[in-house]
């Protein structure tokens, strides 16, 4: 069973700390629900995850490895939606979908790629290139990432932010299906139920800049 951990997570962001000496464990099947006002560090904290940023101090691990240090082998075990566009305007919607299969894995999956377009309502655009989205096309060809390759884990900043009412229970029942399926999810969210999920709000782990040794390790 896959495992992914975080040890004395601390991170500083300017004269800030943004949390200091967080921990986190889940495995699969599980659901990590950050919460947290905003500004309080939840995006921060799922950068850090995806290992777009480093901690100050502590480690991250996917089954008992540090991440750092294999950094690029994991980055095929998990799918990263945040809040930024990852669309390449230039690509057709189905381009966007193979090039990021190409990135997570060693080579196209067509079944996994129809099933994205068919999932998120995109098969009638498939050709249609990308600059001429609409901003909900848009976020649905984003979050139709997470189908087209079976990573176990996914990172999710706000997914349901700016989907209509069919877009957002889409989404909602792919993730319940991949953790039915054993799948790991870290996701911040507020338009999202997470019924027996696992809780961390990151004000519990907030410091004054005075309140830890800032010499690192």
């Amino acid at each position: 069973m896959d495992v992914f951990s975080g040890e004395n997570l601390t991170c500083i962001r300017g004269d800030r700390i943004v949390f200091a000496n967080l921990n986190f464990s889940i495995e699969g099947g599980e659901v990590l629900h950050l919460q947290g006002p905003n500004g309080s560090g939840k995006s921060t904290l799922l950068r850090l995850m995806a290992g777009l940023i480093n901690p100050f101090k502590g480690k991250l691990n996917w089954n008992g490895s540090e991440i750092q240090i294999q950094e690029r082998d994991f980055c095929i075990y998990f799918h990263y939606v945040g809040h930024r566009d990852a669309i390449k305007n230039a690509l057709t919607v189905e381009e966007n979908l193979r090039f990021w299969s190409d990135l997570k894995s060693l080579g196209q999956n067509r079944y996994l790629i129809k099933k994205a377009l068919d999932t998120f309502l995109l098969t009638n655009l498939s050709n249609l290139p990308a600059r001429f989205l609409s901003a909900g096309q848009r976020k649905r060809l984003n979050l139709a990432r997470l189908c087209t390759t079976q990573a176990p884990l996914w990172i999710l900043d706000e997914p349901a932010n700016s989907l209509d009412k069919e877009s957002s229970e889409i989404l909602d029942n792919l993730i319940k299906f991949h953790q039915k399926e054993g799948g790991i999810l870290a996701i911040a969210t507020h338009d999202i139920l997470m019924p027996g999920s696992k809780t961390l709000n990151i004000t519990d782990f907030s410091n004054s800049i005075n309140s830890i040794d800032l010499d690192h390790e």
